[in-house]
């Protein structure tokens, strides 16, 4: 990091001036802490789900966070899951290239999306590249990883045992407790 400090004379502060800055991780409604929220339909079926979006990383164009969904089954009336995705745009492409997933797959799940038209005989082409930063809509991928414990059933704590051998009681427990907080993950003054 390069950081200049200038003083306007030798009575005042310090001021700290630096050329770097914060890199953008919003695109739209899309950033750190967004939550979104809906429904899932199968069928005849309407489920609804709630997104919590805790990290958003445009540089390599990833994504991840957690997918509450209720009444998918009977016996978890309420799923969680956490998952990561991509965001198509420089780092990927609308080929997922996994998962069993085959071009003409892929031209079918994003034909769904009718502002997807535009590109479905381009979007295989080696120079075709889609840029979220410059288009109306953002394309993503998402994986679900797996399942959350159920939060009901956390103790919000962490405990664990420290060994010290030069001690003469070996092992010290270690009890924490969440402490909830309200605050921004970064931010910058201009």
């Amino acid at each position: 990091m390069t950081t200049s400090l200038v003083s306007r004379n030798e009575d005042d502060n310090w001021v700290d001036i630096s050329d770097k800055r914060l890199r953008n991780s919003r695109l739209g409604a899309l950033y750190d802490g967004s939550r979104f929220k809906g429904v899932q339909k199968c069928g005849t079926s309407k489920y609804n789900v709630l997104v919590d979006i805790k990290h958003v990383d445009l540089k390599e164009s990833k994504i991840s966070g957690y997918l509450n969904i209720e009444g998918l089954t009977n016996e978890c009336p309420q799923l969680t899951t956490f998952f990561e995705g991509e965001i198509i745009g420089p780092q990927y492409s609308f080929l997922t290239r996994k998962w069993q997933a085959q071009q003409y797959i892929d031209a079918c799940h994003w034909g769904k999306f009718p502002s997807f038209e535009k590109y479905v005989h381009t979007f295989n082409d080696d120079d075709f590249m889609y840029d979220p930063l410059v288009n109306d809509f953002i394309y993503m991928r998402w994986k679900e990883q797996f399942l959350v414990p159920d939060h009901r059933r956390s103790t919000n704590q962490i405990k664990g045992f420290y060994f010290y051998h030069n001690n003469h009681e070996w092992y010290q427990q270690l009890v924490l407790e969440h402490v909830q907080e309200r605050s921004f993950s970064n931010f910058e003054f201009r």
